[in-house]
């Protein structure tokens, strides 16, 4: 099936020309027909499926995802989201006064809160260190970043794909470096799944946590925490439940699992869809149309630069794969913009400010054509002129 023949296989409007795929993603109809055929069974025998039958289902949806991210399912659970495995991790770390937590500025605003919130409550520092943007090179990323290492400096938490800016970081680079100087590594992934092959074994964070509702196109709901075997001690129950102490009644093999793994009563069947989605994107030669998102995208920056006249925010086409941010004028009314481009035009992409500049965040998705770009472009030359400050 063509890429184009794949829009087709999405639920979303048609009458919407979608560029947000990087918000929230959007679950394919085979997928999305799985997620409902679990609650089905769910609801069908509640007891059996939970107390019987649910350990066995959370295994094979772990091994199968482990065998996409290359890691073993035993250092792999399920979580909602990646806010909440940040705040399974962060809020595990025994980090208090003299302690710092390295970051970049171009962290996502929920994940920042979460380490804002810690500190605060327990008195280390939480040290947002600038990287340049445009960006230079992979190199300059890395001697930018250590500019914010020091003796203190016991945790490095990144956005493996920036939120803010769509910018792909060297994370592979920065976790050896901060290995061989005794820092743990947290990387955020919310949009490596799916948009990126991912193996991280050979990124080599400590941990590491991902969406699997956005780009890797599962049903809302659905993310992982993969945690090294040698820091999974770390980690404590966010939630107290069956799974902890000397007489749980649940129990999926380590500490590790079941701390997190049930929560109690609740629908997993997002989890138990990831496969499906997994299934989906290799029976449509997926590597090839993420190839063909790349280059409309990259094809989309360059006539948008032509546009407003503005810079390119990336060196070369390597920094992004299928989301990335074109600069815009500096405009009086960002927001107002935004929803001029839906009401009038019925375009969904997201407008933006980081750092004093602005930006249009565009995402290439495998239901996208050459045609939604040109509405794009269309609607922002008849809207820019009115919007300019």
């Amino acid at each position: 099936m063509t890429m184009y023949g794949l829009k087709s296989q999405f639920l979303l409007d048609p009458d919407v020309v979608f560029l947000n795929h990087g918000s929230y993603g959007a679950t394919p109809r085979p997928v999305f027909a799985a997620y409902q055929a679990w609650q089905r069974r769910l609801e069908r025998q509640p007891v059996r499926f939970l107390a019987r039958e649910l350990s066995g289902h959370l295994a094979d949806a772990r091994r199968s995802l482990g065998n996409y991210i290359n890691g073993s399912m035993d250092d792999i659970v399920y979580v909602p989201n990646v806010t909440f495995a940040l705040n399974i991790v962060a809020r595990s770390l025994d980090l208090g006064s003299g302690d710092e937590v390295l970051t970049s500025d171009h962290e996502y605003g929920a994940c920042d809160h979460v380490w804002q919130f810690l500190s605060q409550k327990r008195g280390f520092e939480y040290r947002q260190q600038p990287l340049a943007f445009p960006v230079e090179n992979v190199g300059a990323i890395v001697d930018q970043l250590w500019r914010g290492v020091t003796a203190r400096t016991k945790v490095i938490f990144l956005s493996h794909i920036t939120s803010s800016t769509a910018l792909r970081l060297p994370v592979e680079t920065i976790c050896r470096r901060a290995r061989a100087q005794g820092i743990l590594t947290i990387i955020d992934g919310a949009h490596a799944p799916g948009q990126i092959p991912l193996d991280v074994k050979a990124i080599g964070a400590d941990f590491y946590f991902g969406n699997a509702h956005k780009w890797l196109c599962s049903p809302k709901g659905a993310g992982f925490l993969f945690a090294r075997p040698q820091v999974q001690h770390l980690i404590e129950p966010l939630v107290v439940g069956w799974g902890w102490g000397e007489s749980r009644t649940i129990s999926y093999g380590s500490d590790y699992l079941d701390y997190l793994q049930w929560l109690g009563t609740n629908d997993l069947s997002a989890y138990l869809s990831v496969p499906i989605a997994i299934a989906f994107q290799q029976e449509n030669d997926w590597p090839t149309v993420r190839d063909t998102c790349h280059r409309l995208l990259r094809d989309a920056l360059d006539r948008l630069g032509q546009l407003t006249g503005l810079p390119a925010c990336y060196p070369d086409d390597s920094f992004y794969v299928q989301m990335a941010v074109a600069r815009l004028p500096n405009l009086a009314d960002l927001d107002g913009l935004k929803q001029q481009l839906y009401d009038d035009f019925r375009v969904e992409v997201p407008l933006g400010e980081w750092r004093g500049q602005q930006f249009v965040r565009i995402s290439i998705q495998a239901y996208n054509s050459e045609e939604d770009v040109d509405a794009l472009l269309r609607a922002l030359q008849a809207l820019l002129p009115s919007f300019a400050s």
